[in-house]
C-alpha cells in the first residue's frame, strides 16, 4: 500500500512533489519503497546517500567489508573515527542519523547463491555496486528467482556501466544474459591495483540511484522509464555517454527459454 505523505515530509520532499514526472504519487511511492544496496562502498555510499535522500522508506544494506583510510577518499558516507568499523553498520548509522524517519537494516555478510534469496526477499529493486562478478552473477540469479528487478552499477577506472535488469519478464534481458558464464570465479580487478578517482565512483553511484528510482515509480509517475536492458556507459576522460541494448539470450542459463532443464 502507498502510505500518505504526512505534513511534516511535506516540505523535505517538495522540490520532488513539484516535478510533475514525479509529483505527489510519485514520491509516496518512494516512501513507501524497499530497496536492497548490496555493497556500501565506492558506487553504494553515494548510491545510499540520493536514495535515502529520496526518502526511501526502507533500506537492507549488505557488505561484508570493514572500513580502510584508503575507502574515505570516495566513500564520503564514513569519516576518519569510522576507519575499522563495519561498512553496513556505519552506513546504517549514516542513514539513522540523516532521516530516522527511515527504516534501515545493515547485514555484515558476504552475499552468494547460498543466502542471497533470503537477503533480497520482499525488496522493490536490488542495486547492486559490488567489485567481481560472482557476487554479481549470484544477486542478478536470485532476482530472476524472485522476479525483483536489479539496477546494476560497475566502474573500471574512467568507465561506469549502469542498467536495470528484469529477467524475470518475458523477452527482457537478465545481467547474466549480458556477462555470460565465464565470470562465475571470485577473481577481480581491484580498485587498489587500478586506481580509481573519487568523483567518478560517485557519478556512477548517483547514476545507479536514478536509475534505481526511474523502476520504483514505474507505472506511477513519468519519470518511471526503467529503460530494461539498455546498458548506459559512461566516459568519465571525455567525458561522454552511450546507451547500447543488451538482448534478452535464449539460451542464458538463469532467464533463457531455451536453457537446459535442471
Amino acid at each position: 500500500m502507498t502510505p500518505a505523505i504526512m505534513p511534516d515530509r511535506l516540505n523535505r520532499f517538495a522540490r520532488h512533489i513539484v516535478l510533475p514526472e514525479v509529483g505527489g504519487a510519485g514520491q509516496a511511492r518512494i516512501m513507501g519503497a524497499h530497496v536492497v544496496l548490496v555493497g556500501v562502498g565506492g558506487i553504494g555510499a553515494p548510491a545510499l546517500q540520493y536514495l535515502a535522500g529520496a526518502g526511501v522508506g526502507r533500506l537492507t544494506l549488505i557488505d561484508d567489508d570493514v572500513i580502510e583510510p584508503s575507502n574515505l577518499q570516495r566513500q564520503t558516507i564514513f569519516a576518519l573515527a569510522d576507519v575499522g568499523h563495519a561498512k553496513a553498520e556505519a552506513a546504517a548509522q549514516w542513514v539513522a542519523r540523516f532521516d530516522p524517519d527511515l527504516v534501515v537494516q545493515a547485514h555484515r555478510t558476504r552475499i552468494g547463491h547460498d543466502n542471497a534469496a533470503a537477503l533480497i526477499a520482499g525488496a522493490d529493486v536490488v542495486l547492486d555496486g559490488s567489485d567481481n562478478f560472482a557476487t554479481r552473477l549470484a544477486v542478478s540469479d536470485a532476482c530472476v528467482a524472485a522476479g525483483v528487478p536489479l539496477t546494476s552499477a560497475a566502474l573500471g577506472r574512467f568507465q561506469g556501466q549502469v542498467a536495470n535488469f528484469a529477467g524475470h519478464r518475458p523477452g527482457e534481458a537478465c545481467y547474466r544474459c549480458f556477462v555470460g558464464d565465464a565470470f562465475d570465479a571470485d577473481d577481480c580487478d581491484t580498485c587498489a591495483a587500478q586506481g580509481v578517482l573519487g568523483a567518478m565512483v560517485g557519478m556512477v553511484g548517483t547514476f545507479g540511484a536514478m536509475a534505481a528510482l526511474r523502476v520504483l515509480l514505474e507505472g506511477v509517475a513519468s519519470l518511471g522509464d526503467p529503460q530494461w536492458g539498455q546498458l548506459h556507459v559512461i566516459d568519465g576522460l571525455k567525458p561522454g555517454l552511450r546507451t547500447m541494448r543488451i538482448a534478452h539470450d535464449p539460451a542464458c542459463t538463469t532467464c533463457g527459454t531455451d536453457r537446459p532443464a535442471a
